[in-house]
């Protein structure tokens, strides 16, 4: 007998639900493929393993709501990428303590803007996440959205290349949900890994937090970050570097990450005259950047600026850099060892520098969009793989969504190549 090994005795498990469509991850990724799913008409459960909605964007305070634009004065992002913004900031009438974005839309992005304040301000804004947070919850439930809180996934039933039922664990115990198509949105690439996808994953991240304090009865908004590298590879003086993918170095980032607030907040109390400074608001989840991506037919890479892809499902520009804009393709979505699973976020097939730019909050929404109307689509038009869908029916249901499918930057491209 192997000491290290224990056998787990087979059992039978109850069907908690049957529905069209389950979204594993309840971030921005995952709401955005939840409703846009619900929206066309089939039935969807959206599991999450908190008790609250929007990942990061809420959780880990990561509260600026980056570009639409590309940063010359073209939105490339509308849709649920849009909605979603403008959710973000309904209730903001004040500024938020300690934000370096403003909590209004910018003029020019407003209706009937003025074209030069566009090449001015990138169309983004910043956000209190707790009010973000209890928005997109009612969202969600306002879009007939079957919600699961406290619901963690575990496993998949496959039959050949089709996954029948994912297996969840909750306050019921162990049970199965069966579906017509999964979207892994668990920022992890957790369903890719565990129904065989090729996956990639990085251990290079680094101990980060944003976190709120009060000081002198002011609250204020600070972050921080060990020094990291764009494109995933370690930085030099990183510091302590972690997989999100293996458990051991999910508590370590999670309680290193905490002793540096702690460390900060602890100096900052020692330099202030009153030495009232106290922290309010900390991360609730791992603040990782990069951890296990599905690798797909298709890997987004820098090298693809304004490359047109037949497939497009959606357009992003580059939070970082003003003038690059990049095409969305659906293969860098959709499974390669499994028909009926897509992946949403940063689970999504990019790799490199281009990784780090898909995982932020309005790709993701973008991925998001394209990945729930493909699953929609793929049940609707009676199909049992995302590969037969008709690719002019997706892409017309998500013009009609207001998402952004334009050609000539494609088409500028191909133009200056030429000249």
């Amino acid at each position: 007998m192997n000491d290290d090994v224990m056998i787990e005795p087979a059992r039978s498990l109850p069907v908690f639900a049957e529905v069209d469509v389950v979204v594993v991850g309840g971030g921005i990724a995952g709401v955005s493929a939840a409703v846009a799913a619900a929206r066309n008409g089939v039935s969807v459960c959206l599991l999450e393993k908190e008790c609250s909605l929007g990942g990061l964007a809420t959780l880990g305070n990561v509260i600026i709501y980056l570009p639409l634009c590309d940063g010359r004065g073209n939105q490339v992002i509308g849709g649920i990428g849009e909605e979603l913004l403008k959710l973000s900031i309904q209730n903001n009438t004040q500024p938020i303590p300690g934000m370096r974005v403003d909590h209004r839309i910018p003029e020019g992005w407003e209706p009937g803007g003025d074209s030069e304040e566009r090449l001015k301000h990138r169309y983004r804004v910043g956000f209190n996440p707790v009010d973000f947070m209890m928005e997109i919850e009612r969202w969600i439930l306002q879009n007939k959205v079957d919600l699961w809180y406290d619901t963690r996934f575990c496993d998949v039933v496959r039959e050949g290349r089709t996954i029948r039922a994912v297996i969840v664990e909750n306050k019921s115990g162990r049970g199965a949900i069966r579906c017509k198509s999964v979207i892994d949105a668990s920022g992890d690439a957790d369903v890719c890994a565990r129904a065989g996808e090729p996956t990639e994953s990085l251990s290079t991240n680094v101990r980060c937090a944003w976190y709120y304090y009060l000081e002198d009865g002011e609250v204020r908004l600070h972050s921080f970050s060990s020094r990291f590298n764009q494109d995933g590879t370690l930085a030099e003086d990183s510091g302590a570097t972690h997989a999100g993918d293996v458990g051991r170095d999910v508590t370590d980032h999670v309680t290193g990450s905490r002793r540096l607030v702690h460390k900060l907040i602890h100096d900052r109390a020692e330099a202030s005259e009153t030495g009232a400074v106290h922290p309010i608001l900390i991360p609730t989840i791992p603040s990782f950047r990069m951890t296990r991506r599905l690798r797909g037919e298709i890997e987004l890479e820098m090298d693809h600026e304004r490359e047109w892809f037949d497939d497009c499902v959606g357009m992003t520009g580059d939070w970082r850099k003003p003038g690059l804009v990049f095409y969305i393709p659906l293969r860098t979505l959709a499974g390669v060892a499994n028909d009926n699973l897509l992946a949403a976020g940063r689970c999504m097939s990019a790799t490199g520098s281009a990784w780090d730019m898909a995982r932020v909050i309005p790709t993701c929404a973008v991925t998001g969009e394209g990945a729930g109307t493909a699953a929609a689509e793929m049940v609707l038009s009676g199909n049992t793989s995302i590969g037969d869908i008709h690719l002019e029916a997706l892409q017309e249901r998500l013009r009609a969504q207001k998402v952004h499918i334009d050609r000539s930057f494609a088409d500028e491209r191909e133009s200056n190549i030429i000249g």
